[in-house]
């Protein structure tokens, strides 16, 4: 039982993270769109299986990852793998692109879940995600959302890098 007052210390870590790619933001969301390139991205983060669907500008992928490297505070609930569902809900909003997101883990408690947006940056696009992170576990939550951040921000480096191969024609 958690003890009154403790849920009250539980809050959600807000971050930003960006990316750019030499591309329009019609090409860009072609390629996050595209369930090959997602696929590849997946490969490139050593996932064990992965499904993808696009269903017009809808997203989802379902994931499982390997826990490699991460602190002994998190092996406990963490086990060997992560299952994780990605999902994403594709609009136009004042010209630009944005998707609402959320990166579940099924059966773990950490998640999530902000607003992704495609905007042109002069010759190219900035893809910035503005997000909450979340860890529902009572005393190390916080250190479980510096964490996920950080896992998710190595991701969307790894993304950008299998995307800026695909944009070059590498497929």
């Amino acid at each position: 039982m958690i003890p009154p007052g403790l849920s009250a210390m539980m809050s959600a870590m807000k971050f930003t993270c960006s990316v750019r790619y030499d591309a329009s933001p019609d090409e860009v969301y072609a390629m996050l769109t595209d369930p090959a390139f997602r696929t590849k991205v997946m490969e490139a983060q050593n996932a064990r299986s992965c499904e993808v669907s696009v269903d017009a500008s809808s997203i989802a992928i379902d994931a499982v990852t390997p826990n490699d490297g991460i602190p002994g505070f998190a092996k406990a609930f963490a086990g060997e793998t992560t299952r994780s569902i990605t999902t994403e809900k594709w609009r136009e909003s004042g010209g630009e692109r944005v998707a609402d997101f959320t990166v579940d883990t099924p059966g773990k408690p950490p998640s999530i879940s902000g607003l992704r947006r495609l905007v042109a940056d002069g010759t190219g696009t900035l893809d910035t995600f503005e997000a909450e992170a979340k860890a529902k576990v009572p005393l190390i939550g916080g250190k479980i959302e510096n964490l996920i951040v950080s896992q998710f921000k190595d991701g969307t480096a790894k993304e950008r890098l299998v995307g800026e191969a695909w944009l070059a024609g590498q497929r």
